[in-house]
């Protein structure tokens, strides 16, 4: 079964890390991602750019509305997936409690409607 691991942050967490702090955040997503596949349940990953540059398309009430970010007034944001294909919600969980993300964040699981790959 396919789930996506949606990854919160607080963007005034790591406001202030530096060059080396983020290489650093890229070995521990790197290891993370090397276990994914050494599983092989790993199917794809991205980080997205921050939520103050996104762009949102409606077209409710009879028109297209585009609105620049952000959109809520929430300290978490979305920044990234994962998305994984295992057994069941309890290997998805196991999998999001080892995300680097969940020790200053949130992940947020959720399955696929499609199903497996």
């Amino acid at each position: 079964m396919r789930y996506t691991l949606l990854l919160y942050t607080d963007p005034a967490d790591i406001a202030d890390m530096t060059p080396e702090d983020w290489e650093r955040e890229k070995e521990i997503y790197g290891a993370y991602i090397a276990a994914l596949q050494e599983a092989g349940v790993f199917i794809d990953t991205d980080w997205l750019h921050p939520a103050d540059t996104a762009t949102t398309v409606t077209l409710k009430h009879g028109g297209t509305r585009i609105q620049d970010g952000p959109f809520a007034e929430t300290k978490e944001t979305l920044g990234g997936f994962f998305t994984i294909d295992v057994a069941d919600l309890d290997a998805a969980l196991d999998w999001a409690a080892k995300c680097p993300a969940a020790r200053t964040g949130k992940v947020e699981v959720r399955a696929s409607a499609m199903g497996s790959a």
